[in-house]
């Protein structure tokens, strides 16, 4: 999730290239406020993405949050959060890096890269942010995923006391403890090595790259309406406004992308669920099985996670809260 807001930093930061340092804290900082105001809309996403062949533990988002917090207490709302709020500086840092680098050798002569040449190092930044962003994201599935999981346990014991024998009511399930990050990372590591971690790599970048093919061209479009002159900055609220228009709009238009991924990440599957061996076979069972409808469950809480997200950027980018931190600090006399 956190991950696109270095999209709108990368476009922010075009025409003033502040230290590595300072794009650095930014971004963390922005990121981990992010995560903290809309986390639970995202794992509210990831259960309802999840829900396969028309099974509705949850019908909206609304209820999502309800039922996981009648179940899981408030905190259960924040499930797998401390795993984006581990990894968001270390992914910032290689995305942030990448994206310098890519820009540097594209530009010609110090000039304004072109639309064409700032989408591609995007992209490349973007595919080099992976190395962190696929497992962190596979890791933070498992645990938003796991209350769905023993929801679904619970309601189906409950109807088997209900309807069944005797004999078969008695027989309710144990209570399972659920993992943490540290035990579903060591038991990946032991059964598989480090490609355990990086399952749906292929889908993540199916989701990460055509993101910025989408968003920056859209947003440059939005951002020059509010410009009265080209050569000066449009005022913050419409940066403000076309980050959110144009993150939204790219993120509900690689939802199957986003869906195909959380399903191919889950390693746990509820009842009568469907296995997947690759991106193909995920696509063709979702068409047959659910429907192209299927490929956007969870659509409106995604484009509800980015809008805030690129706002608090926005706001995080233009107070300057790291350039203030690091001027506090003591120079150095030569």
């Amino acid at each position: 999730m956190v991950v696109l807001l270095v999209w709108q930093f990368c476009h922010c930061l075009e025409l003033t290239f502040g230290s590595l340092p300072a794009k650095l804290i930014n971004g963390g900082i922005a990121g981990l406020i992010g995560v903290t105001c809309v986390f639970p809309i995202d794992l509210a996403k990831t259960r309802l993405q999840n829900q396969q062949n028309g099974q509705r533990m949850y019908t909206s988002l609304s209820d999502c949050l309800i039922k996981t917090i009648r179940s899981e207490g408030y905190f259960g709302m924040y499930r797998g959060a401390a795993v984006n709020l581990t990894l968001v500086t270390p992914e910032k840092a290689i995305k942030l890096a990448a994206n310098d680098f890519f820009r540097h050798h594209l530009s010609k002569d110090g000039k304004k890269l072109t639309l064409l040449r700032e989408m591609l190092a995007g992209c490349g930044a973007g595919t080099c942010q992976v190395i962190v962003t696929t497992p962190m994201e596979m890791l933070k599935i498992q645990l938003q995923d796991a209350g769905r999981i023993a929801a679904q346990k619970k309601l189906m014991a409950a109807q088997a006391h209900i309807s069944s024998s005797p004999a078969a009511a008695a027989a309710e399930p144990a209570v399972e403890s659920r993992p943490t990050a540290t035990q579903i990372t060591r038991e990946l590591l032991r059964s598989k090595g480090i490609a355990g971690l990086y399952k749906g790599l292929g889908a993540t970048l199916l989701r990460d790259v055509p993101f910025s093919i989408v968003y920056f061209p859209l947003f440059a479009n939005l951002n020059k309406l509010g410009q009265k002159d080209p050569n000066v900055k449009a005022p913050f609220y419409v940066s403000f406004l076309s980050g959110c228009v144009a993150g939204s709009t790219a993120a509900v238009a690689v939802n199957p992308c986003d869906v195909i991924k959380t399903r191919l990440q889950s390693l746990q599957r509820g009842v009568n669920e469907d296995t997947y061996s690759g991106i193909l076979d995920c696509t063709k069972k979702i068409w047959q099985r659910e429907g192209p409808t299927a490929f956007f469950k969870g659509a409106y809480c995604r484009a509800l996670v980015i809008a805030p997200l690129f706002g608090i950027a926005q706001v995080v980018y233009f107070v300057g809260i790291a350039e203030f931190l690091l001027d506090m600090l003591p120079k150095h006399r030569a």
